[in-house]
């Protein structure tokens, strides 16, 4: 029994049957008698897509993130669905990978599914090259598109992020202005928001008249997975003789990382090394001393991300970016 029949049966539009089943005032109570008591009789279980034909929505929400094994991602999914929920919105999660063609897919497979709107997490879908990006142009002019720690200026998508830009300025100037003044800067990404952070520790850089040496700042080419590699990575630059007293992180298995580093060479954290890692996450916690670490503000960004989409669904008027200021959480890891 489908809703196809439920409207054969009734003698009214299939649209009249969503309607009913919706909770329309805009039914006729005679019709809408006539419907339930069919409906009844047939035992029928409306589904997402019947109940969305009525009132033109599915009230479903797509999600896409690269990969949900990562802790900053899973917890921005946790939270958004939460609030999704909250929301009266059921969520619908797509895992694409880093690659272009397979986030095309997985959006093109969303839209189809008729969502209401598609929530891109994390900075990695837009790309600093803008052929890569008329995907999600060309899936804006459907459904809202909700960034999570992204920038993109387009109609019909809405950012929210934080400044990851001055984050990492402020923190780096608080390691500068304690008298740390040979600073490795570790990062494993070139995405939006890794470009913000790196941006955001050379300036810090330039405004205390340091110069910028390439040596000093370096991308882990592993995967967030592998801390042992973070070490040994660590390890061998401090063997081939690159001198630092601070390490500055991207990321909170960055910074867990370079601790271990430091226990293995028996460096005393915080009295000969400092360092400070990005996220908050559990992480930051999961060594001894904690790890100073800069909250992004996640969870705030997930509730300010689906506040905006919900008021645009309801027609209303939305700030198409909202930008969060992060804070350092300063622990056992930094003395400053």
């Amino acid at each position: 029994m489908t809703i196809y029949d439920i409207s054969k049966k009734a003698g009214v539009s299939i649209a009249t049957v969503s309607r009913v089943l919706n909770g329309s005032s805009n039914v006729k109570p005679r019709t809408r008698k006539k419907v339930l008591d069919i409906i009844e009789q047939c035992g029928y279980k409306p589904n997402a897509f019947a109940r969305g034909l009525g009132l033109n929505s599915m009230k479903t929400v797509g999600i896409l993130c690269a990969d949900a094994s990562d802790l900053y991602l899973a917890k921005a999914i946790y939270y958004i669905e939460q609030n999704l929920r909250e929301n009266g919105y059921n969520s619908v999660l797509c895992c694409t990978g880093y690659e272009i063609p397979s986030r095309k897919k997985c959006l093109n497979l969303l839209l189809s599914q008729h969502v209401d709107s598609v929530i891109m997490v994390g900075s990695n879908f837009i790309m600093n090259n803008a052929e890569d990006n008329k995907y999600v142009i060309e899936g804006a002019a459907s459904v809202p598109i909700m960034l999570l720690n992204a920038d993109f200026d387009c109609p019909n998508v809405y950012c929210t992020l934080c400044d990851d830009y001055k984050a990492t300025q402020d923190a780096t100037e608080c390691m500068l202005d304690a008298g740390i003044k040979n600073i490795l800067y570790l990062y494993n990404s070139t995405t939006y928001s890794g470009l913000k952070k790196l941006a955001g520790f050379q300036n810090a850089l330039l405004t205390h008249d340091i110069p910028l040496r390439k040596e000093y700042q370096q991308c882990f080419p592993g995967s967030r997975e592998d801390i042992d590699g973070v070490r040994d990575f660590v390890d061998k630059l401090y063997k081939e003789g690159l001198k630092f007293d601070g390490i500055v992180t991207s990321e909170d298995f960055l910074a867990i990382g370079a601790m271990n580093f430091a226990k293995a060479n028996k460096i005393d954290v915080p009295g000969k090394l400092q360092i400070v890692g990005y996220n908050n996450s559990i992480l930051a916690h999961c060594s001894e001393p904690n790890i100073s670490s800069i909250d992004n503000r996640l969870e705030d960004m997930c509730i300010q991300l689906v506040k905006t989409l919900i008021g645009t669904l309801n027609q209303n008027e939305m700030p198409q970016k909202t930008i969060f200021s992060g804070e350092l959480i300063k622990r056992g890891s930094t003395n400053f």
